[in-house]
């Protein structure tokens, strides 16, 4: 009689772990159907998946280039002050010391090339602008090179470098203005004639200019324009007697 029993009670107990274990079976089956089919819409919706991508850890080099960027940027606004005081012996030493740090900061290079052409130490800023432009291509670098040059006294040299500037800015009359005159000084008329023509159409109350066409046009003795060109001048200037007594000579030439 209790064997009996036991053994109802075993098949009992074995047939409700039965019905326990199909039913969570069941119900991890439906959860994981409800992932897919979420999976699925979501796709359909344009969703992608994003990969697990390992996070490169920075090692050594990186975080001295850090540093060294920071320390940099530091010496960079040190710079900034001392300029704002006049101390340009200071701008030089925090400038070059930036450069020993980085030697490809260029920017702080090409501070120091306009430091040097703003004080008349026009052979550095010239080999400084040549090293930059070794490096990278920036219209400025080509336009302040062409200056060194051009109060070097070297004017061919100036007029390459203004030519180069100009063909990578043509719609400005500055740089026209600037290459006809380094070929005026060059001795080169015919080339200075057009492009400071060129540049007094924009330029159209700037004296100086107007004035260097007008010479320019008396030298390669085309009288009629440079007569035009001093009219221009002396109704931007009608008390000028020096323009009205040019005026005067070329009528009577």
């Amino acid at each position: 009689m209790y064997l009996l029993v036991l053994l109802g009670s075993l098949i009992g107990l074995c047939a409700f772990l039965g019905v326990r274990l199909a039913l969570r079976y069941r119900t991890v089956r439906k959860f994981v159907r409800g992932i897919k089919k979420r999976a699925d819409s979501a796709a359909e919706r344009g969703f992608n998946a994003v990969e697990d991508i390992p996070v490169d850890r920075p090692d050594g080099n990186s975080r001295a280039t850090a540093r060294q960027l920071q320390e940099v940027r530091s010496l960079i606004r040190k710079a900034e002050r001392a300029q704002a005081q006049g101390q340009t012996e200071e701008m030089e030493r925090l400038y070059i010391q930036a450069l020993t740090i980085d030697p490809a900061a260029y920017e702080v290079r090409a501070e120091l090339a306009k430091l040097y052409l703003t004080t008349d130490r026009e052979l550095k800023a010239a080999a400084l602008y040549r090293e930059l432009l070794d490096k990278q291509e920036d219209v400025s670098y080509w336009s302040n090179l062409g200056l060194a040059y051009y109060r070097l006294e070297q004017y061919e040299d100036a007029c390459d470098a203004y030519k180069q500037a100009l063909s990578r800015d043509p719609a400005n009359p500055d740089r026209c203005y600037a290459l006809g005159r380094a070929c005026i000084a060059a001795g080169r008329l015919r080339d200075a004639a057009p492009l400071l023509e060129k540049a007094s159409a924009r330029l159209s109350r700037d004296i100086d200019l107007l004035r260097m066409l007008a010479e320019c046009y008396v030298s390669l003795g085309q009288i009629d324009r440079a007569e035009e060109v001093y009219r221009r001048i002396n109704r931007l200037q009608p008390y000028d007697e020096d323009v009205k007594a040019k005026l005067a000579a070329l009528a009577n030439a």
